[in-house]
């Protein structure tokens, strides 16, 4: 009680002390006015009715403020994850069909200009040229990485290799992709999600890391699916609360893996690499046929 009160003393107050004391000033006034009413004082039906009428509709409102604020931490995370893909989606868009239709537009016209030039341009119209392209196959890059739509043609491995093959082509990083079971049919969000997932920790890789080794190991196993990403670069401190100690990536990693009731374990030391192991629920296909045979039957 002592407690209770302390809260609802504090300034400014909080929205939810706010609601209690409107509440709380509701009812102190219906029962003045129901005391005064009994005691056959000059208080008006329609006035008590009134009060009656706004203490229900504070309490109901109050009830369901709370049941809101009790799933609000969840529904936000699904949702801004819902949100993000969409504008991923929506940038690789415009990207692929405005940016670069003009860029391509813009490279013809150069090649044109070039066939017409006096010959003491030639090399700098050249230049111009190899600029737009390389402009175009940056934004195509940027393109594919915001929209991988290999995933639903190619699937989860054949993705996953294309990205490393492309991301790591200059990079003086070893890597290896072990996959020796075949990942067919898993959910398309549980697709996306460990695609991200391997985006993520390779951007670190190659920003901060400085690793010479990478492996990134695909299994199905009883318990699940299995993506572990093993590194032998510098290493970090992994934070208990990644999103409120700026570890941005570490925070979306995790925010995927929980939105599918998996789990995500990182094992991190200076000097010694980092282990980032993702597990989802997703049972093996025995499992799978020996449940559906124990409801068939």
């Amino acid at each position: 009680m002592h407690a209770s009160l302390k809260s609802l003393i504090t300034w400014p107050p909080s929205r939810e002390n706010a609601r209690r004391f409107t509440l709380l000033l509701c009812i102190c006034s219906t029962l003045g006015c129901l005391l005064a009413y009994w005691l056959n004082h000059t208080v008006s039906l329609g006035l008590l009715a009134l009060n009656m009428a706004a203490t229900a509709g504070v309490w109901i409102r109050y009830r369901l403020s709370r049941k809101s604020i009790k799933f609000q931490p969840q529904e936000l995370a699904d949702r801004l994850l819902e949100v993000q893909e969409n504008e991923r989606h929506r940038l690789s868009r415009e990207l692929h069909d405005d940016i670069g239709q003009l860029l391509t537009a813009a490279k013809l016209q150069g090649e044109w200009l070039k066939r017409r030039m006096p010959e003491e341009l030639q090399g700098q119209c050249a230049l111009l040229c190899e600029a737009l392209e390389e402009t175009l196959d940056k934004v195509r890059d940027v393109s594919a990485i915001l929209n991988p739509r290999q995933l639903t043609s190619l699937g989860l491995e054949a993705s996953l290799r294309a990205h490393l093959l492309k991301t790591l082509a200059n990079a003086p990083v070893k890597w290896s992709l072990d996959c020796q079971q075949r990942m067919t049919g898993i959910p398309e969000e549980m697709t996306v999600a460990l695609f991200r997932i391997v985006q993520e920790a390779v951007t670190n890789i190659l920003r901060h890391a400085q690793a010479k080794n990478l492996l990134v190991r695909l299994q199905r196993l009883p318990e699940g699916l299995t993506l572990q990403i093993i590194d032998d670069g510098q290493g970090f401190v992994p934070a208990t609360h990644p999103a409120r100690e700026g570890q941005r990536g570490m925070a979306g990693m995790s925010e995927r893996v929980e939105q599918l009731g998996g789990t995500l374990q990182v094992i991190s030391e200076a000097g010694k690499g980092t282990h980032i192991e993702a597990r989802l629920p997703w049972a093996p296909r025995a499992l799978e046929r020996a449940s559906k045979n124990k409801v068939l039957h």
